[in-house]
C-alpha cells in the first residue's frame, strides 16, 4: 500500500467521509466514520496533510487534527466545487477536496484559535441584536404611522414614545403593544451594551488591537473585527491580497488582451467591508482638518472622483495599513504633516 500523503474529509454533524490518497494521487482508502472513530483513525495514521472545507465546525476539527501531529488545511468551498467529478456524493466531495488541495496555486484559509472564534461569535451575536433593535424601532414607527402619528426616523422615537402615547387618542391595546415593543428595545439595547463591554475588555487585553486603533478612522468595533478576521496576517502574501479578500479591489472582466475593470468585487466578509467603508466616510467628513499625508491624498482624490469612489479607495488603503501593521508588528506612522505649498 502506498504511503498516505493527503486525506480529504467531508465534514458532517455525526458522520465523516474520508478519502486518503498517495503523493501520486492514487486512492489508498475510503472510509465513513463517526467523530470518535475519525480521531482514533487519524491518531494511528502517520503524519500527513489533512484537508477539509472551511465550514461549520471546521476550525475546531482543524485544531484537533493538528494536536494529533498532522498538518490541517482549510479550503473555501467555492474552490472545491470545480473539482467535483460526475455525480455529487459525500465520498466524491472528499475526493474533490483532495484534488483541490493538491493544486500548487490553491489558496487556503487559516484555522482560527479559540480566542478568535469566541471574538467572532460575539460580533455575530451583536450584529443580530443590532438588527433586531433596528427592526423594533421600525415597527414602532410603522404602527404609529398607521394611526396618523408621524415621527422623525431614528432612535429618538423611543425617548418620545411616552409623550406621544399621552398626547394622542390611541386604542388601549395598541398602547400596550407599543409599550411592549419599547421594553423589548430596552432589553436589546442593554444586551448590546453588555456585549460591547466584553469586546472592549478583550480589546484592552490584545496588543494587536491596540495598534490597530492607531489607524485613523478605526474604532473599537472595527479593530476587534480586524484582529479576529485577519488572525495570522502572514497568511496573505501582500496587503493587496488582503484587500482583495475583503472585496475592496476592482472586479476584472478582461479578454482578448483588453483589460476591463469594473466596480469593487464585494467578495469576502461583507461586515468587515462595510465597517471599513464606514471608517473611510468618517475620515472624509472632516478631511479638511487633516494636515497629514493621508488627508492630502484624500483631498486630491475628492477633487477628481465621486465621494463614494473615494470612500472605497480609502477603505482599501485602511485595509492595507491594517495588514502591514499586523504582519510586520509595527505601529501606524502616517501622521507626518504635509508642508504648505
Amino acid at each position: 500500500m502506498d504511503p498516505i500523503s493527503l486525506i480529504g474529509i467531508d465534514l458532517g454533524k455525526h458522520c465523516f467521509h474520508l478519502h486518503a490518497q498517495s503523493a501520486s494521487g492514487r486512492m489508498v482508502w475510503r472510509k465513513k466514520l463517526t467523530r470518535s472513530q475519525m480521531f482514533t483513525l487519524l491518531g494511528n495514521v502517520p503524519s500527513c496533510t489533512v484537508v477539509m472545507e472551511a465550514c461549520a465546525g471546521a476550525h475546531w476539527v482543524a485544531r484537533q487534527v493538528e494536536a494529533l501531529g498532522h498538518q490541517a488545511k482549510l479550503i473555501s468551498p467555492q474552490f472545491v466545487k470545480p473539482f467535483l467529478q460526475s455525480n455529487k456524493n459525500d465520498f466524491a466531495d472528499a475526493q474533490a477536496i483532495c484534488e483541490a488541495a493538491s493544486r500548487p496555486s490553491m489558496r487556503f484559509v487559516s484555522a482560527r484559535n479559540e480566542a478568535q472564534q469566541t471574538l467572532s461569535a460575539l460580533h455575530r451575536v451583536r450584529e443580530g441584536l443590532v438588527r433586531d433593535r433596528t427592526g423594533t424601532v421600525n415597527q414602532i414607527h410603522a404602527f404609529l404611522l398607521e394611526f396618523g402619528v408621524s415621527l422623525p426616523t431614528g432612535m429618538a422615537v423611543i425617548r418620545r414614545l411616552p409623550a406621544v402615547l399621552g398626547a394622542h387618542d390611541l386604542p388601549p391595546r395598541l398602547i400596550a403593544l407599543l409599550e411592549r415593543l419599547q421594553a423589548h428595545f430596552k432589553y436589546l439595547d442593554a444586551q448590546i451594551g453588555e456585549i460591547e463591554g466584553d469586546l472592549m475588555r478583550q480589546l484592552r487585553e490584545d496588543e494587536r488591537s491596540q495598534r490597530l486603533l492607531e489607524i485613523p478612522g478605526i474604532g473599537p468595533i472595527t479593530a476587534s473585527v480586524l484582529a479576529s478576521e485577519l488572525g495570522d496576517a502572514r497568511q496573505f502574501a501582500s496587503a493587496r491580497q488582503f484587500a482583495a479578500s475583503v472585496g475592496l479591489v476592482p472586479r476584472q472582466y478582461s479578454t482578448g488582451g483588453k483589460p476591463t475593470l469594473l466596480g469593487i468585487s464585494k467578495r469576502g466578509d461583507k461586515n468587515l467591508r462595510r465597517l471599513l467603508v464606514q471608517c473611510a466616510k468618517a475620515i472624509m467628513q472632516h478631511i479638511e482638518r487633516r494636515t497629514d499625508r493621508l488627508g492630502a491624498w484624500v483631498r486630491g482624490l475628492l477633487s477628481r472622483r465621486h465621494a463614494n469612489v473615494v470612500a472605497c479607495a480609502l477603505a482599501n488603503k485602511l485595509a492595507r495599513i491594517a495588514w502591514a501593521i499586523l504582519a510586520r508588528g509595527t505601529h501606524y506612522q502616517g501622521a507626518q504633516a504635509v508642508a504648505a505649498a
